[in-house]
């Protein structure tokens, strides 16, 4: 069994005991001196051994919960949480972004069929309303776990079978298609997932999903894909730099 992370309190801080906790937790977790999987020891042991009240210790590792760096199962205990994916907000696919990673992309196709254009489908994609485009409907795995429900409609003509999109990234098949994505337009959100999402994903009803929509463009401007995307917030997270003027 793995030695009980040291942690040191400074209890003339104005900082509250149990954000100090977490805080020592949160950053062994991050530079991996807790890996996923690694349990900790109860709120109990950890209130004796620190000397905190047990309520801190049960507001530091809740805390810690609610943030999805650790998970609590009745019976088993409380571990660190599966590592989540760090995906830069940039114009490439999830596909590619878990191969970079180390991470194992694989894919599994729910749905492809020809639907008529919804009105938000047509404006995205510059297409009449009701006329035809291809719906795809993935899951997306890393390692064999569930991360990512993608749903993307495409103009027929450059849309790829199924078979090509369980073994390839969907940007990597538009390139050799012609139609290579060159700037996208994507909003970044979040909502609770419906009892058929969660059943997908493997999450309790109601967990917490990022959500992404964009529309990508090629290099004459034309629209070539709308996605509406649900990650895992658990498992998931956006990464962004950001620069003063």
């Amino acid at each position: 069994m793995p030695q009980p992370l040291r942690i040191d309190l400074d209890r003339s801080s104005p900082v509250p005991l149990y954000h100090q906790v977490a805080t020592a937790i949160d950053a062994a977790i991050e530079d991996g001196r807790m890996q996923p999987g690694e349990f900790l020891e109860n709120e109990v042991a950890l209130a004796a051994r620190l000397g905190i009240s047990r309520p801190t210790a049960r507001q530091a590792l809740q805390d810690l919960v609610e943030r999805g760096r650790l998970v609590r199962q009745r019976g088993v205990g409380t571990q660190v949480a599966p590592a989540r994916v760090r995906r830069p907000v940039e114009l490439t696919s999830l596909h590619d972004d878990l191969a970079k990673t180390g991470r194992e992309p694989s894919t599994e196709v729910l749905e492809r069929r020809v639907v008529p254009a919804t009105a938000e489908v047509a404006e995205a994609l510059e297409v009449p309303e009701a006329s035809d485009v291809v719906m795809i409907r993935r899951l997306r795995l890393a390692d064999g776990e569930p991360l990512a429900v993608l749903t993307n409609y495409l103009p027929p003509e450059i849309a790829p079978s199924s078979e090509e999109l369980a073994t390839q990234g969907l940007y990597d098949l538009l390139r050799s298609r012609g139609a290579k994505p060159k700037v996208a337009r994507q909003r970044i959100g979040a909502r609770s997932a419906t009892a058929a999402e969660a059943r997908v994903l493997g999450e309790r009803p109601r967990a917490a999903l990022l959500t992404m929509e964009r529309t990508a463009y090629d290099d004459s401007g034309r629209g070539i894909e709308f996605g509406q995307h649900i990650y895992r917030a658990s498992r998931y997270m956006f990464d962004t730099t950001l620069f003063s003027s």
